[in-house]
């Protein structure tokens, strides 16, 4: 083993031990369900605003993102990031306070459990749609981070993928497990400042590396459309092809999934207090721009050492549309700022930390969600399985458990692509929780029956865009989200509308809920 190797694992096995710590602190504070599940509602704004977006930005920040930056020029990464941006302050901005408040009145611990009792659905079929979709949506994107390990440590060590992957999740699994989500949250934390530095650092590297600003933009600007915002460069014939209006509309709706995402959302339900999530929106705002910006310009200026010769290209020669190989951007740029010295490689290794916080930042929260879904909505509240405070503790440690399983076992292919599970599970979770959550917040008239039809048919049509009418290629090639999104938004209103009002008892509250915001 060589020296930049044992300084890489030093760094990488501090952070690990870290974390672990941090849950076995937070398990004195878990003393029942509520509080595995959201703390306690008594997060500060802090800890709020930077583990929502620690959470938010699981390793597509340090390799999806940079990955597809590095590999088509900065259109798709960029709008993606744009979209992000606005998603991200919008939703701070309209849905934070009001949820808040609202699940607090309604004593509501899971998203599906405040759509039940926002609509009072005593048949639980809310609630059973909701767990549903998020174990299906849930389990391929806690893949992602999965995967995201494995090709961190089979990158760097050469061991074998599949290997470096189950470690990975037995730690996050020993954590989150002990802690719950305090344990998630605090670490989340502590991961934003660590990827935070690794973003910052690896930039620096790689702009002095490429011999300075003004060469990385000379030596991109010779790739046709690579930094043009209305086209993608082309691997194959070196060229630019059109990045047209829908596909710029499409990407920059990422932004749409945030109104939908639980494991954000969950955030914004355990504040200590709704007047905290002013300076919870500024400060997430802030670190979301800074650290996407970094992120996509990362990709840019790996391509310019290419260009120069100091770092070999990572784009498939077998597959040179495929952003699998150019996902791992930053571990190569870590490998190399390493071999600089001892004292480098403990930098390195807190660069690959970085990496690891991104994904176990995510991991953690969804595991989290993805219990509570299984535990409190299906076993106890569809099934009326009643258990007590230590049944029910063990249920949702065993649920998180299963999922952790069936997540290593998605991510089970070496060259699954990190942006391309994260982007299917995201349509998801925004096209079925998205439009409900904005019309359950602002719209007096909606009941439970549009509630039901509207996840439905969001869900549903995640799936057919993506593999029916997005294959026909042309202007159907869109982003699953955008049409999915709107088709769930116009089945609310219209199956609402054509249904009964919603109960007095229904409206009192949501007016109760309006004055209070």
């Amino acid at each position: 083993m060589t020296t930049a190797q044992i300084g890489i694992i030093i760094s990488i096995l501090v952070y690990l031990a870290m974390m672990l710590m941090v849950g076995f602190v937070s398990s004195r504070d878990t003393n029942d369900v509520k509080d595995f599940y959201l703390g306690g509602r008594k997060l500060g704004p802090f800890v709020t605003a930077m583990s929502a977006e620690a959470s938010d930005m699981s390793s597509y920040l340090l390799m999806g993102v940079p990955g597809l930056a590095y590999l088509t020029g900065i259109a798709d990464a960029g709008w993606t990031a744009v979209g992000l941006i606005v998603g991200t302050y919008l939703n701070w901005l309209f849905v934070a306070k009001r949820l808040r408040n609202y699940t607090e009145k309604l004593d509501a611990i899971t998203i599906p459990d405040f759509f039940k009792k926002r609509f009072r659905d005593d048949s639980n079929i809310i609630l059973c749609i909701g767990a549903l979709f998020i174990l299906v949506f849930f389990v391929p994107y806690t893949a992602s981070g999965f995967s995201a390990c494995g090709k961190l440590f089979s990158s760097l060590f050469g061991v074998n993928y599949q290997l470096a992957m189950i470690v990975s999740a037995v730690i996050i699994v020993g954590y989150t497990t002990t802690g719950g989500f305090l344990a998630a949250s605090k670490t989340d934390f502590i991961q934003s400042i660590v990827m935070s530095f690794a973003l910052l650092f690896v930039l620096g590297y790689g702009i002095s590396s490429a011999k300075g600003m003004e060469a990385v933009f000379s030596n991109t600007d010779a790739l046709p459309g690579f930094l043009n915002l209305s086209a993608t460069f082309d691997n194959v014939a070196n060229s630019a092809a059109p990045y047209g209006f829908f596909s710029k509309v499409t990407t920059f709706c990422w932004g749409l999934g945030y109104f939908g995402m639980p494991h954000i959302l969950l955030r914004f339900m355990a504040v200590r207090k709704s007047s905290d999530l002013k300076l919870s929106r500024r400060i997430a705002s802030v670190w979301v721009v800074v650290s996407l910006g970094i992120a996509v310009f990362l990709g840019v200026v790996g391509r310019a050492m290419t260009q120069v010769g100091v770092l070999n290209s990572l784009v498939d020669a077998d597959n040179p549309s495929s952003a699998s190989k150019a996902e791992t951007l930053i571990v190569i740029l870590a490998q190399q700022i390493s071999e600089r010295g001892f004292l480098f490689a403990l930098v390195a290794g807190l660069v690959l930390a970085g990496i690891l916080a991104s994904t176990m930042s995510t991991a953690d929260s969804q595991l989290i969600a993805a219990s509570s879904s299984v535990s409190e909505n299906i076993i106890q509240e569809t099934f009326g399985i009643k258990l007590s405070e230590t049944a029910a503790m063990l249920v949702a440690r065993a649920t998180l458990i299963a999922v952790a399983i069936f997540g290593v076992v998605i991510a089970w292919d070496p060259n699954s692509s990190v942006f391309g599970i994260v982007s299917f599970a995201w349509a998801g979770f925004g096209a079925v929780f998205g439009p409900i959550m904005i019309l359950s917040l602002y719209w007096r008239r909606a009941n439970k029956y549009g509630a039901m039809a509207g996840m439905v048919s969001g869900g549903v049509m995640v799936f057919v865009w993506k593999y029916l009418v997005r294959p026909l290629g042309g202007v159907w090639n869109l982003y699953e989200l955008a049409p999915a999104f709107l088709v769930a938004i116009i089945v609310i209103i219209v199956v609402s509308l054509l249904t009964k009002e919603p109960e007095k008892e229904i409206v009192d509250a949501f007016d109760h809920v309006k004055m209070m915001s």
